[in-house]
């Protein structure tokens, strides 16, 4: 149940998520297409038929009344509604998704569902019985489920027609058939078939199926996993049309294209008249059928078909195999394992009993054992990026319902939305983003759309969300073309707020914006339902350097702002310098690193506190000694002996002085030890280790926490 539960949500929220954006930009063009509203009505009944089986019963409910409402406007027309019944479709329909995602949660967190959803299956009804006039709702609907007669003419009909394919082919008028077996254990097999039957409706295809009451009789899944389902056409034609969408559907198994062999015996008796001139309805309704022939009295077998029907052929549905979704936890094993095997090629290849041998043969094998292993390192990497469009595409949904709560025109340019990063990444920036979105709607654009025309803007403000790879980081950027931030009120609030560390005059603009990212700071002064610019800026900081990533603000007066986020693009390899220290050995991460230099005695001044300081592109930089910093042994103590790294992260940077730089190399990034977290040990600057190909362990410093680290002890 676990595995299927999981499955469930995964295939639920994807509809969902796909939902999203089907009705925002359907909105965007104030209408839906017939392909919005056929894609509207097979995602619910999806919905509809797995939470029945799951006996999610709330969810069922929802998405069943909403696949009744678009089964009327699909049989109806869009033409059936005018434009202020479209608004009001859009909003219900925003309001049916919200409720649904609002379920799925539930059983995401493993809450109970809830017991009252009256309301919105109420606003559903109304509105169905509001375009289809004054007609009773009940029959409005045009149900999805199809229509049930008070007679027992129909079910007596669908016994006939089983009790008929449980002795083989059913009789039909028509040539050909199409047989179908779903994959064991699918479930719900009669919903599954009547998706392949609305899929052939969706091309205008002229077919009949079997049996003809997949919709409404949950009985007839046992009738389709003994002897399969049947779609019977008319031509040869007809027949890979329907195979084309058939290869397309999940869960099918195999499928045989038959011919029908009661016809086929027709045609070869004397008194024949030629083929039935009877044509079937598009509607894909069967007529009622006769008394099975001897020939299908014989039982049919899932692995073989009816002794009447001619050579089949058999295929298994390919599309079904192109894509699979693995467990998040299965991928991290992987690239354990695959950081093991690197470090053993490398331990391996760099053996001291291996030195001055001369091993030609040994040396080229090592070679091509590198270059496979580089090889399967990158390719499990790639399995864990994801592109980044499932994140920017939920921006689309909080900016379209700010803009009607706040009743600003504002749009959103979403640039690089491909760019892959790991899935875990992705995961921690979600939040992040919404809240900067969030602050640029609520705050970042103006009030007025006179003050934009003022200031010579477009009237419609806009939020640029964009992606973009460089190197070994990808840099997410979220500005907006609003009123921007003044510095000077940044730094009055903070002088009143007793934060400053030395007099407003000193501050930079960066480091006067830096200022809103302090907890509890905030510019704003009225209290809204939307996060205002800098409330919670400190959770979004911390989230954002939680997985290796930096924050920057920039933003000019009455021009905008703009929100930068620089994140790794995965946290399981990294490009690092590695440096030593006595007879320590540390990896500073290169996208930290902006320059290393040697330096004289002169060049170093104090500062008034007494802490060593140098000059660098006109401006002056702290030096951290690391011997000092861990209590290190070392002979190089002097500025001219050793080397210096000058580092940057955010909105520190400085120098670091080591003994010597000892090149660079690519590393497996591991955890520290769970017991070393007694020791403080991440707040004194050490984010992990990785072991080198001679076998010793190098330190992985933290740029960021390593200068606080300083100060703090010092």
């Amino acid at each position: 149940m676990d595995n299927m539960l999981e499955m469930y949500l995964y295939e639920t929220n994807t509809l969902l998520e796909q939902l999203d954006e089907l009705l925002i930009e359907a909105e965007k063009n104030k209408d839906f297409t017939t392909n919005d509203v056929n894609e509207i009505f097979r995602s619910m009944h999806t919905i509809k038929g797995s939470s029945a089986m799951m006996e999610f019963s709330s969810l069922m409910e929802i998405a069943h009344h909403i696949e009744d409402l678009f089964f009327y406007i699909r049989e109806n027309g869009l033409d059936s509604m005018d434009e202020s019944h479209k608004n009001e479709l859009f909003s219900l329909m925003f309001q049916s998704t919200d409720a649904l995602r609002s379920e799925v949660e539930k059983i995401e967190n493993d809450e109970p569902l809830s017991t009252n959803i009256d309301p919105i299956i109420t606003n559903i009804n109304s509105f169905l019985k509001k375009i289809s006039g004054s007609k009773d709702s009940s029959s409005d609907s045009g149900s999805a489920d199809g229509e049930k007669t008070s007679d027992n003419t129909a079910d007596e009909q669908a016994i006939a027609i089983i009790n008929q394919e449980l002795a083989g082919a059913p009789d039909s008028d028509l040539p050909y058939f199409i047989r179908i077996f779903f994959e064991q254990g699918s479930g719900m097999e009669h919903l599954r078939a009547f998706m392949i039957v609305t899929a052939l409706r969706d091309i205008e295809l002229d077919f009949k199926f079997y049996p003809e009451d997949v919709e409404t009789n949950g009985d007839s899944s046992e009738s389709i996993i003994e002897n399969g389902f049947y779609v019977a056409l008319s031509s040869q034609e007809n027949v890979e049309r329907a195979l084309r969408v058939i290869k397309e559907q999940n869960s099918v198994e195999t499928y045989e294209v038959m011919e029908n062999a009661a016809l086929k015996k027709e045609k070869q008796a004397p008194d024949t008249s030629g083929e039935s001139p009877a044509e079937n309805d598009a509607s894909g309704n069967a007529s009622p059928a006769a008394s099975p022939s001897p020939a299908q009295k014989a039982p049919a077998q899932k692995t073989a078909p009816s002794q009447s029907a001619a050579p089949a052929a058999h295929n298994s549905a390919p599309a079904k195999t192109s894509l699979i979704s693995v467990n998040l936890s299965k991928l991290d094993s992987l690239v354990a394992i695959v950081g093991e095997i690197v470090i053993t090629e490398s331990m391996v290849t760099s053996s001291p009993d291996l030195q001055n041998l001369k091993l030609d043969n040994f040396l080229k094998s090592a070679r091509q054992l590198r270059k496979l292993t580089d090889e399967l390192q990158d390719i499990a990497m790639s399995l864990r990026m994801v592109p980044v469009s499932g994140t920017f595409q939920k921006m689309n949904r909080i900016v379209r319902d700010m803009k009607k709560k706040l009743n600003k025109d504002v749009r959103l340019t979403i640039i690089g939305e491909n760019t892959e990063v790991d899935k875990t990444i992705v995961d921690s920036i979600g939040d992040p983003i919404m809240h900067i979105v969030r602050n640029s709607m609520d705050h970042g654009i103006e009030e007025n759309v006179e003050d934009r025309i003022a200031a010579g803007k477009n009237p419609q403000g806009e939020i640029v969300l964009s992606a973009a790879h460089t190197g070994s980081e990808v840099i997410i950027s979220i500005s907006d073309d609003g009123q921007g931030m003044d510095p000077e009120k940044i730094l009055a609030k903070a002088e009143r707020n007793g934060i400053l560390t030395k007099p407003a005059s000193e501050y930079s603009q960066k480091e006067a914006l830096a200022l809103l990212m302090l907890p509890g700071f905030s510019t704003n002064e009225e209290v809204t339902e939307f996060s205002g610019r800098g409330v919670g800026m400190d959770v979004v900081k911390k989230n954002v350097e939680s997985v290796g990533g930096t924050i920057s603000l920039s933003s000019e007066v009455g021009k905008g702002s703009c929100t930068t986020l620089k994140i790794p693009l995965t946290m399981a390899i990294a490009d690092g310098m590695e440096v030593s220290v006595g007879k320590s050995m540390f990896t500073i991460p290169i996208a930290n690193i902006r320059q290393s230099f040697k330096a004289q005695k002169e060049d170093v001044i104090l500062d008034s506190n007494g802490n060593e300081i140098i000059k660098c592109l006109d401006d002056f930089y702290p030096i951290i000694r690391v011997h000092e910093l861990y209590n290190i042994n070392t002979e190089i103590t002097s500025i001219e002996d050793g080397i210096l790294l000058w580092v940057e992260t955010a909105d520190k940077s400085y120098c670091l002085f080591v003994d010597e730089l000892l090149g660079e190399q690519q590393v497996v990034v591991k955890p520290l030890p769970s017991f070393l977290g007694n020791f403080n040990i991440k707040n004194s600057g050490i984010s992990g280790c990785t072991i080198l190909g001679d076998g010793n362990i190098s330190l992985i410093l933290d740029i960021r926490t390593l200068y606080a680290a300083f100060y703090n002890q010092y």
